[in-house]
């Protein structure tokens, strides 16, 4: 197999599994209603997934520390009195999410 080959399945092989993730994770997103309250790009009750990411970007954490907030709840983090009530998501499901938005 020409290295060239190899490049291209590799490629293939990631975006198919970045796919099959994000379909998982929309697949839960909608399950556990949090579109309720969120969106990718636009602020509804809480913050845009995107701007979430972006809070997070950097973090050797991020992916713990939001797991934590979206089990136990928040308040005020956002800038809204509105509270996140705690989320009962196992933590299987809710590590797919938390990547997927991590991601974004």
């Amino acid at each position: 197999m020409g290295q060239r080959f190899k490049h291209v399945y590799l490629v293939a092989a990631l975006a198919f599994a970045s796919f099959a993730h994000a379909e998982d994770a929309a697949k839960l997103i909608r399950q556990y209603n949090c579109l309720g309250c969120h969106a990718v790009d636009t602020k509804v009750v809480g913050p845009s997934y995107k701007d979430v990411a972006a809070r997070y970007r950097g973090q050797k954490d991020a992916e713990a520390l939001l797991m934590k907030e979206i089990h136990s709840g928040i308040k005020g983090k956002w800038g809204s009195q509105i509270p996140m009530p705690p989320q009962q998501i196992s933590d299987n499901d809710l590590r797919i999410i938390v990547r997927w938005i991590l991601a974004q």
